[in-house]
């Protein structure tokens, strides 16, 4: 059966790219729309770039008329949760009603399928530090808040005739492409595996580890890492289930297990064959001492079978990564 083109919101950017790359691996049709805020258009190993915002009415209408356009994969969206503190209304503008305006031109197009990337931070602070699809959503900031509410949109639009959507909402996303040829390139990031590769290279003059007291083995936060590549080809699948004629769900995806602080920087230190400079800081208010995944229905659901679930390797092709782009302007980088 012929399928329709794949429009990818945001696929210049570090998840979107992957998944671009996947895409067109497998030989689909992929139109791109980014702004290049935080992407790269270097990173679009795929398809057609469309440079351009997801809230453009306009710009979406001449996509969805120009391209025939069965499925969309939605990603763009600011992601830094302390900036949504700061600054609510940029996450709500961007996240939340770009979002609808996307979903509304889409649904009047005619687009069948959709797929949201959303997040943990909606589940907020789960009870046991362990979350399941049918843990209750109570987001603790509004980047959490401005992702459910798109959830939200995709669900009611879906009941009133819209497109079927999967929604993946997925943990700490960490490893690049083991060929190397695309990876993480946000500004500022601010999570750990990143932060402490970005360390490792001398990026960043050290490490901090925020709370030695929590009650987990090792006093050290424990958290959920997917390697880009798995989450990546979860997408994929979920587009497959969509296209067979998969009713809509909404996923957790990750592989169910957690590893503390201290083990993420001695897979680091492992792997650079160095120890890094790391200072104890007492806990961040509102951090869980532990915010675990569990996954299951994902692979009952869309089969996801993933291939790097070991920290090892999302560690080892993090810090490739970061080696090969170190002291460079990531323009430059990305020309490399």
């Amino acid at each position: 059966m012929d399928h329709g083109k794949i429009l990818v919101t945001g696929g210049a950017g570090y998840i979107g790219s992957h998944v671009v790359r996947q895409l067109g691996a497998n030989g689909e049709n992929v139109i791109i729309l980014d702004n290049l805020s935080t992407g790269f258009q270097a990173a679009v190993t795929a398809g057609e770039l469309v440079i351009g915002d997801t809230g453009d009415a306009a710009l979406l209408d001449r996509i969805f008329a120009d391209h025939d356009i069965d499925t969309v994969m939605h990603f763009a969206a600011h992601t830094i949760v302390p900036e949504s503190v700061a600054n609510p209304l940029k996450y709500y503008a961007n996240n939340t009603a770009s979002s609808r305006t996307l979903l509304e031109r889409a649904h009047a197009h005619g687009v069948k399928h959709v797929v949201f990337s959303s997040t943990a931070a909606v589940y907020g602070t789960p009870p046991e530090g362990k979350a399941s699809e049918a843990t209750a959503t109570r987001p603790i900031n509004p980047y959490g808040s401005s992702k459910l509410m798109t959830e939200w949109m995709l669900r009611d639009l879906a009941q009133a005739g819209g497109p079927s959507y999967v929604t993946l909402r997925y943990f700490n996303v960490a490893g690049c492409d083991p060929s190397g040829t695309i990876g993480q390139s946000t500004p500022k990031a601010t999570l750990l595996v990143k932060v402490a590769c970005e360390a490792a290279v001398g990026m960043r003059p050290g490490v901090s580890v925020f709370g030695t007291d929590f009650p987990t083995p090792d006093g050290t936060g424990l958290r959920e890492y997917i390697h880009v590549e798995d989450l990546a080809a979860a997408h994929l699948d979920a587009l497959s289930y969509l296209r067979d004629g998969g009713k809509s769900t909404t996923l957790n995806c990750g592989y169910g297990r957690g590893y503390s602080v201290r083990d993420v920087l001695a897979a680091v230190e492992k792997a650079n064959g160095a120890p890094l400079n790391i200072t104890e800081e007492p806990r961040r208010p509102g951090d869980p001492p532990e915010l675990v995944a569990v996954a299951k229905k994902i692979r009952s659901v869309l089969g996801w079978t993933p291939k790097y679930d070991d920290l090892d390797t999302i560690v080892s092709t993090s810090l490739a990564w970061e080696r090969k782009i170190a002291n460079q302007d990531p323009e430059a980088y990305w020309a490399a």
